[in-house]
């Protein structure tokens, strides 16, 4: 007779690696996005985009006829950049507020 055993934790990571190499794969595959893919990816509205970060000189953008697009992989690079950055300015307001 032959018994298996599976280890569920170790199954369970697996199966999550795999879903996040997968997404990853998803996300490569789109080279450009327009504003709604924007704010869906950001998680945040036109206007928070705008007054936060959309007027940067930094931030890659350009614009077809009326549309905007964004190029994925540098508009993720620069979002990352800006989070930290931000992220570093909410802690020293935060700690000049106590």
């Amino acid at each position: 007779m032959i018994k298996i055993q599976i280890d569920q934790k170790e199954l369970t990571e697996l199966y999550m690696n795999e879903i996040r190499r997968s997404i990853e794969r998803l996300d490569q595959e789109m080279t450009f996005w327009d504003a709604k893919e924007l704010k869906r990816q950001t998680n945040m509205s036109w206007n928070s985009i705008q007054e936060f970060f959309f007027h940067d000189p930094d931030f890659p953008k350009f614009k077809v006829n009326q549309k905007w697009f964004f190029p994925a992989a540098e508009c993720r690079a620069f979002l990352i950049k800006w989070a930290e950055g931000y992220q570093v300015d909410f802690k020293r307001t935060k700690k000049e507020a106590i």
